[in-house]
């Protein structure tokens, strides 16, 4: 669970910096090289891969700290938090709550600086002066804009929904997306912007 949510939280972080490497070279393409240097770079990932770290491991913490009654097997596919409050007897309230605040810090502060960043993008796209350069500047941000949505989209419906109103076949359906098929869609979605991989497909596809 620990690694789970680690690497889920670095994945939100790395959202938020690619859609900062996106403003920087759309807004400022002239500052680019210099703003997003190598050193810049791995700051940038370091912080992305470690930032989830301290916090995640006191919510571990509490949860190891309850005390469960029912059996330890969970209805799910892998151990999520929710699940795993189930089966804790007693009031779980507290533990709830710093859900919340984790996901407010590790998933809502990452969302925002991504739609503060897309919001200047957009602005600066819009201010281009021909319609072939706002398309060509749409299509570079089409495909994180759309892992950006299947992640958070999901993400967000399942952490920040009541507990009351949780099922099992519903945590499930939505964890799917988050864990396995936005995940499963990256590599596809990132290389059908790359034109070496389409033109690779567009024969492939005549041979066949």
């Amino acid at each position: 669970m620990c690694f789970f949510l680690v690497l889920g939280t670095a994945e939100c972080f790395l959202l938020a910096v690619m859609s900062y490497d996106r403003y920087v070279a759309i807004c400022k393409p002239l500052h680019y090289p210099l703003v997003m240097n190598p050193k810049k770079c791995h700051q940038l990932a370091a912080g992305a891969w470690l930032g989830g770290m301290p916090v995640h491991v006191g919510q571990i913490w509490q949860i190891f700290c309850l005390h469960f009654c029912h059996s330890n097997q969970i209805n799910h596919f892998f151990c999520d938090t929710p699940p795993i409050l189930k089966l804790a007897c007693g009031d779980t309230s507290l533990q709830e709550m710093s859900i919340y605040v984790v996901v407010m810090l590790v998933a809502l502060v990452p969302f925002v600086l991504i739609l503060a960043s897309y919001s200047k993008i957009i602005g600066t796209i819009l201010r281009l002066p021909t319609a072939q350069g706002q398309s060509k500047a749409f299509s570079t941000c089409s495909s994180h804009l759309l892992v950006v949505i299947l992640f958070f989209g999901s993400a967000s419906i399942t952490y920040f929904r009541p507990t009351s109103s949780h099922s099992a076949g519903t945590d499930k359906l939505l964890s799917l997306f988050y864990t396995i098929v936005t995940p499963m869609f990256n590599p596809v979605i990132y290389s059908l912007r790359n034109q070496d991989v389409l033109a690779a497909l567009r024969r492939l596809w005549l041979k066949i």
